[in-house]
């Protein structure tokens, strides 16, 4: 008789003389298990109205009210329309009218606004960069003995809290909403931004590099240039290039401002109604801000092939833009 069978046939002996004891064990962990699944769902179920309690309160501090939608529904369908002019091509397909949105962006010149939001961007990182660099190393415990290195750290993340909007503005008195203050904004932005990621980048670094070095008697700066430095380069290019995605979107809400770029443009139809001219604009921006982004990522999957986090779809890049912007503005 085989394994399975004599434990069959004990199994229905104990059954027989009134052995109960595997039955209650069984019993006892079925119960234990609806125990545990009744508790997860109360948790859940109280998570949930905490949630909406929290959006019901959250919605009523933000003077939000649904009649608000029925009231303004009309202007908004009619704002859609300007939006989106159609058109019935060969006198039979409808569709939005390309050709307006073309036209507006020839006559406007956005090409020579999207250049000057991506010189914003462009002189604001490479402005930041290489304090971005300084702070990064010096608030690196291995270079600046604790505590001292929070020094360092404390200002980064002093920094970061302000928004470069609010850097924009700080740097009012310089002369106004300009482009050149835009672009001091970003510079101090990218400091705490960039130094920041690097800072995290220098606890990874191979210390093999740095003891060689060491045991040569070489001091510090040495040490730092040639030990820590060279194993910076390709996280430093590819970090870089990640803030200019960020500064590039930035550039375009310090626009918005009065700072320049595309920003401007927008600002200007969304003020006189030109909704048609301002979705050309918003057009505009997702091809500049989709480019670079494009550019930014190949050149990050080319210095780190083995970061799979890298590979966005373009789908993706165009569906999580407004987010996107949102985040680089506060």
């Amino acid at each position: 008789m085989s394994a399975d069978s004599d434990r069959l046939v004990e199994r229905l002996l104990r059954r027989l003389l009134g052995d109960t004891r595997e039955d209650s064990g069984i019993k006892q962990r079925h119960s234990e298990l609806k125990r545990a699944r009744l508790i997860r769902r109360l948790f859940q179920s109280g998570l949930l109205a905490v949630i909406a309690a929290l959006l019901y309160v959250s919605l009523n501090a933000a003077g939000f009210r649904r009649t608000e939608w029925v009231e303004y529904w009309p202007q908004f369908i009619e704002a859609l329309a300007q939006y989106f002019p159609p058109k019935l091509y060969f006198g039979v397909i409808p569709f939005v009218d390309l050709g307006r949105y073309y036209r507006f962006m020839t006559e406007a010149g956005l090409v020579g606004e999207a250049g000057i939001t991506l010189a914003i961007a462009l002189a604001g990182t490479i402005m930041g960069a290489p304090l971005a660099l300084l702070f990064g190393i010096l608030g690196n415990e291995r270079v600046t003995p604790f505590p001292f290195n929070f020094v360092f750290r404390g200002v980064m993340s002093i920094i970061r809290s302000i928004p470069a909007l609010v850097w924009a503005l700080i740097y009012v008195p310089l002369g106004g909403i300009t482009p050149v203050t835009a672009t001091l904004a970003l510079g101090t932005d990218t400091i705490g931004e960039l130094g920041r990621l690097l800072t995290d980048e220098l606890e990874e670094v191979d210390d093999g590099p740095i003891e060689g070095i060491r045991s040569t008697g070489a001091g510090k700066p040495q040490i730092i240039t040639f030990g820590m430095i060279p194993q910076m380069i390709r996280p430093f290019i590819a970090w870089a290039m990640f803030v200019l995605e960020n500064n590039v979107r930035s550039a375009v809400s310090l626009g918005i401002i009065g700072a320049g770029g595309l920003g401007v443009t927008l600002t200007i139809e969304q003020q006189t109604f030109n909704f048609t001219n301002m979705m050309a604009t918003i057009l505009f921006i997702v091809l500049l801000v989709i480019s670079v982004e494009m550019i930014s990522q190949r050149t990050r999957s080319y210095l780190r092939a083995d970061d799979d986090t890298e590979q966005l779809s373009l789908y993706d890049r165009i569906v999580g833009l407004p987010e996107r912007l949102s985040n680089s503005l506060f």
